[in-house]
C-alpha cells in the first residue's frame, strides 16, 4: 500500500500547490502592488523551493540538438532503431561523420535514473564516435502483459543489443556505467563460450564486479538486511492509474530517499543556497540548481524481479567474482574471452563502487593478454565525476578514446 499512500499525498499536495504557484505569481508580477512588499523575494523564494521539492518529474530530454566536429556544427537526431518491452536502443544519428569512426554502444544504468544520465557521456563522444545508447522503460508504463523481467532476461538483452549492432555493419564498442557491468560481463563472456562474433572492446566505469573489495554504504546496506526484507519492504505494485498497474516493482521514489539519505547535510545546503540565490537574484547560479535536479529528481521504476535478483546475486552472494554466477542455467565465464579488450575505470573518492571492484574484472577475464587489458584510476573523482562533469571530459575520455581507437584498428 505504499505506493497508494504516496500517490494519495501527492494528490493532496495539489491544491497547496496551485495556492503557492498564484502566490508567486502575484508576488512577483511588476504589475502587482505586491511584489514591492520589502518580503516579496523571500516569500517567493520560499514558495519556488517548495514547488520544486513537491513536483512530479518525468524523463528529462537528452537534448543534445548538435555537436562541434573539426570546428562544423553536426546536427543530432533521436532514432529508435530496437524497440522492447523494458528498454530501446536509442542512436543519436548525425548529419555529418567522420569516415569508418567506432560504433559505440553505452549501457545506462538501470538503477533508478533515466539514461539521460549519462548525457554528457554520450555529447563528449559524438564527435569522436557513433553512439548508441540504452534507453530503460520507466517499469510502471511497461502493462502487465509484457512479463518479468529478471536478471538473466538483462543478459539476454544485452546479447541481443550487441548483435543487432553488429547486424548494421562494423565492430562495436561497449561502454558500460556502474550496474550495468555485471550483466555485461556476464553477456560477453556467454557470447564468448558460444563463439559469437564479440565487441572489439569493453569500457567498465565504476561498476559493482565484486563488491567485497572496499565496502562501501550501498554494499553494507545490501548485506545488513535479510533477502526477506527487500522483498517484503520496498517492493511495491504499480497503481491502477498507470500502464503497468499491478506490476511489482521497487519505486523510483524509494530510490529517491535512498540517494538523498546518503548525503543528506549536502542536499540540505544545496537547497538553502538555492533559496538564497533567489533572493539575491543570481539566475546563473539557481538555473545551475534547477538543472542538476531536474535530472536528480527524475527517477523510475525498477521492475520487482531484476532489482531482487541484482540484491542477490550481484550485492548479497557476488556470484560473478565468487566464479558461481549461472544465466539460464548456463555456467558463467568470463575466462573464456580472448579477442574482447578490457578498460575498467574507477574513481578515487567514489562512495558508491568502492576502490578495487570494478578493477576486478581483470582479475576474472584471465583469458585476455596484457595487451588486452587496462584499469585508470581517477584522482578525486567520485561516482558520477566518472563519466560526467569536467574532470570527465579532460581526464577520463580522453583515455576511452585512446583505447578504443588503438583497438578498432
Amino acid at each position: 500500500m505504499l505506493y497508494q499512500v504516496h500517490e494519495m499525498q501527492r494528490a493532496a499536495m495539489e491544491p497547496w500547490r496551485w495556492w503557492a504557484q498564484a502566490s508567486a505569481d502575484a508576488l512577483s508580477s511588476a504589475f502587482s502592488p505586491l511584489s514591492y512588499a520589502p518580503t516579496a523575494k523571500n516569500v517567493v523564494a520560499g514558495l519556488d523551493l517548495m514547488l520544486r521539492m513537491t513536483a512530479r518529474y518525468g524523463r528529462p530530454p537528452f537534448g543534445i540538438d548538435e555537436v562541434k566536429m573539426n570546428g562544423q556544427a553536426a546536427v543530432i537526431t533521436e532514432e529508435v532503431v530496437l524497440d522492447k518491452a523494458f528498454c530501446q536502443l536509442l542512436h543519436f544519428k548525425k548529419s555529418r561523420a567522420a569516415k569508418n569512426e567506432p560504433k559505440v554502444l553505452v549501457f545506462a544504468p538501470l538503477s533508478g535514473h533515466f539514461s539521460t544520465l549519462l548525457r554528457d557521456t554520450v555529447r563528449t563522444m559524438l564527435p569522436d564516435h557513433d553512439v548508441t545508447i540504452t534507453d530503460w522503460k520507466d517499469a510502471r508504463e511497461v502493462p502487465l502483459a509484457e512479463g518479468a523481467f529478471h536478471f538473466d532476461d538483462y543478459v539476454a538483452y544485452v546479447r541481443d543489443f550487441i548483435k543487432h549492432m553488429q547486424k548494421t555493419g562494423g565492430d562495436v564498442h561497449v561502454v558500460s556505467v556502474c550496474q550495468p557491468t555485471v550483466p555485461v560481463l556476464a553477456a560477453i563472456s556467454l557470447m564468448a563460450q558460444h563463439g559469437e562474433t564479440l565487441p572489439k572492446t569493453m569500457t567498465m566505469m565504476g561498476g559493482p564486479i565484486d563488491t567485497r573489495k572496499s565496502p562501501t554504504s550501498v554494499n553494507d546496506f545490501a548485506m545488513d538486511k535479510p533477502f526477506s526484507w527487500f522483498e517484503n519492504t520496498v517492493i511495491q505494485r504499480v497503481p491502477v492509474k498507470y500502464p503497468g498497474a499491478m506490476r511489482r516493482v521497487y519505486p523510483g521514489f524509494l530510490q529517491l530517499s535512498g540517494f538523498v539519505a546518503m548525503n543528506p547535510e549536502r542536499h540540505f545546503d544545496s537547497h538553502r543556497d538555492y533559496y538564497h540565490h533567489l533572493v539575491k537574484g543570481d539566475g546563473e547560479s539557481a538555473e545551475a540548481h534547477r538543472r542538476f535536479y531536474d535530472e536528480y529528481n527524475a527517477v523510475m521504476d525498477l521492475p520487482a524481479e531484476y532489482y531482487l535478483d541484482t540484491i542477490a546475486r550481484v550485492f548479497q552472494e557476488q556470484s560473478l567474482a565468487k566464479g558461481t554466477l549461472e544465466v539460464a542455467g548456463e555456467h558463467v565465464t568470463p575466462a573464456a574471452i580472448k579477442k574482447t579488450a578490457l578498460f575498467t575505470i574507477e574513481g578515487e573518492l567514489d562512495d558508491i563502487s568502492g576502490s578495487g571492484q570494478t578493477q576486478a574484472a581483470h582479475t576474472l577475464c584471465t583469458g585476455l593478454t596484457a595487451a588486452r587489458r587496462q584499469h585508470y584510476t581517477a584522482p578525486a573523482v567520485g561516482h558520477y565525476g566518472i563519466f560526467s562533469g569536467r574532470k570527465y571530459r579532460e581526464m577520463i575520455y580522453p583515455k576511452i578514446r585512446e583505447f578504443i581507437a588503438k583497438h578498432d584498428r
